[in-house]
């Protein structure tokens, strides 16, 4: 039985083969068609589009002499064969023989079955192939503010894995040139952008004003405003702080903007605990000479994070307030300073609340009630007062202002542009290891039935980088285990925005093959690290630094040896390198624990 015959018969037994009567149907439409020349021109009327030239009669009898059992078979020589030769060994060999209807169903079948287990694989391959060459592009073309723009709208309409993921390599990026370079106004604008895709840069920053400053800052200020502290508001508070400074530093700055800045920065300090920082910087408006300005710009009540229940109160009084007045006389459309308090006098509250909680401060010392005393004449002497400034006053009257907190003050430093952007760092790359665990979770959720991810291996890191090795360890400890037998897993970058997180034999070891050879970092098999790798390699140090027994430590270097070494090919020379350093420094420790 000849191989026509037996798709003949498939043919007729198998109505998922109805494809091919339908190609064979069209087929036989379009030979009439070619008789009766009604292959009309697509953009010119009463043009045919097959003219004399072309032996029609000819045409026509071949395409009428198609059926489907011809078609099927030229489906299966010149198309499943062809795709076959693409699927696994075992499965291109079937085609070898398909001499009866059970093989050729059976060939078949296999090719769908294998086409449908790869296609996970085939995305997964896409992201992760989107991994490596995000950080690639940022390392090799530096992040500006547009760029950084057309990355965040580009990869939102892609795929919200990539959107995660770049803000980590953004984070990351940030942190890593503002500990080269310092904290510059472009790092800065680049940061507040990934925070909210409301705050945008307006102009050059040669033309950058104190009041547009300040205004990123009010932005900033904003996003925090009733959220809960998680690292991304103690990012945005920590660039608002920026901003602010930079808003005091601008020659454009006035009285108002000066005072406004420092009541700002008071309240920033305030919600993070640095009690001493918000006196100074309420003290700085307090004893300003002069405020004749300070009514151009006032304290937003909307702007202002969770500071108690008193503020909280007597904004809501004062909206309340004017709708009542606006209400009584129908003036709906001319309510005014709704939510504002005075700079001076909320500098004056804030003061307060904080004296009691400082040992020491940069100006002399002053007893709460004397500022007091101050605060009211200073009210008595105000011109315009806004409701929020009554209802503020009666408030703390009503209440002790010698309440405790349970929060200690924190210790000046010595260099306080140095401090801030060190700590700006750390919850940089703090909060990028969460995106970058996020972005784990995601692709393990998606992925995790056609590849062995495990999600916590930037969290292991953060743990060693932190010097939390107990932490380090139960994590890298879990993630061998379930990586040890995976065909395929996930990799850690060394780019730039990366490495600052690897500890310093693996940055040396990564500068020697550069030196070696400058363009490995261009390929993912030299400036990457498997999951497994890492794991292990983290696994080692902590154990020798908690000073496991050895019979702990000789487990982990006969995984390394026995198992991982042998399973990785040539290329993957960083993981080779880095198995191949751990396991001496492995072997060299347990030479000195048994002498």
């Amino acid at each position: 039985m000849g191989l026509r015959t037996e798709i003949k018969n498939l043919v007729d037994r198998r109505s998922r083969l109805n494809l091919v009567r339908i190609c064979v149907q069209l087929l036989h439409i379009l030979s009439d068609w070619l008789a009766d020349a009604r292959c009309q021109h697509y953009f010119i009327s009463n043009c045919n589009l097959i003219d004399n030239s072309y032996n029609v009669t000819n045409i026509r009898i071949q395409v009428m002499s198609i059926d489907e059992t011809w078609l099927s078979e030229w489906f299966v020589r010149k198309y499943m064969r062809k795709c076959s030769e693409l699927c696994s060994d075992s499965v291109s060999r079937l085609f070898d023989d398909v001499s009866t209807s059970a093989k050729l169903l059976n060939a078949v079948s296999s090719v769908i079955v294998w086409r449908q287990n790869s296609t996970l694989l085939d995305l997964w391959c896409v992201l992760h192939y989107a991994q490596f060459n995000i950080p690639w592009c940022v390392y090799v073309n530096s992040l500006t503010v547009r760029s950084c723009a057309c990355w965040v709208n580009e990869l939102a309409k892609m795929d919200s894995r990539f959107s995660v993921y770049f803000t980590a390599v953004a984070f990351q990026h940030v942190a890593h040139r503002s500990l080269k370079h310092g904290l510059n106004d472009e790092l800065m604008d680049i940061s507040a952008m990934l925070l909210s895709p409301f705050i945008r840069r307006r102009r050059c920053y040669n033309n950058s004003t104190s009041l547009l400053t300040l205004d990123k800052a009010a932005k900033l200020m904003k996003f925090v405003a009733n959220k809960s502290l998680g690292t991304m508001s103690l990012i945005a508070i920590e660039l608002s702080k920026a901003y602010l400074y930079r808003a005091l530093s601008c020659e454009d700055s006035n009285d108002s903007i000066y005072c406004l800045a420092n009541v700002y920065l008071a309240v920033l300090y305030y919600i993070t605990g640095q009690y001493r920082k918000t006196t100074d910087h309420c003290t700085l408006v307090t004893r300003s000479q002069n405020h004749s300005q300070c009514s151009s710009h006032v304290v937003q009540g909307e702007l202002l994070p969770k500071i108690d229940d008193d503020i909280g109160n007597v904004l809501g009084l004062a909206v309340f307030y004017q709708y009542l007045r606006a209400t009584a006389s129908n003036q709906q459309h001319q309510i005014q300073h709704v939510g504002v308090l005075t700079t001076e006098l909320f500098a004056y509250y804030l003061n307060i609340k904080c004296l009691p909680l400082t040992t020491c401060c940069l100006f002399t010392p002053i007893s709460p009630i004397d500022e007091f005393r101050r605060y009211e004449i200073c009210i008595s002497d105000t011109v315009q007062l806004f409701i929020g400034d009554v209802l503020l006053l009666a408030s703390l009257k009503q209440k002790s202002y010698h309440k405790p907190v349970s929060q200690q003050s924190r210790q000046l430093t010595t260099n306080p542009t140095e401090h801030r952007t060190l700590h700006l760092v750390e919850l940089l790359q703090k909060s990028a290891v969460e995106h970058l665990t996020k972005f784990r979770h995601l692709e393990a959720r998606e992925f995790g039935s056609a590849v062995t991810i495990v999600t916590t291996d930037f969290e292991a890191l953060y743990a060693y980088k932190r010097g939390d090795y107990q932490r380090c360890l139960q994590l890298s400890t879990q993630n061998v285990h379930a990586l040890l037998n995976a065909a395929e897993m996930p990799d850690v970058p060394t780019f730039p925005e990366f490495i600052q997180l690897l500890d310093d034999d693996i940055v040396s070891l990564t500068a020697l093959m550069l030196t070696v050879n400058p363009k490995c970092r261009d390929y993912s098999s030299c400036a990457c690290i498997y999951q497994l790798t890492l794991s292990l390699y983290l696994s080692t140090q902590c154990q020798m630094k908690l000073r496991h027994p050895v019979t702990s430590l000789a487990r982990t270097l006969r995984c390394i040896i026995q198992v991982a070494h042998r399973r990785y090919p040539v290329e993957r020379s960083l993981d080779r390198l880095i198995l191949k350093m751990i396991a001496h420094k492995g072997l060299i420790s347990i030479a000195t624990m048994m002498n």
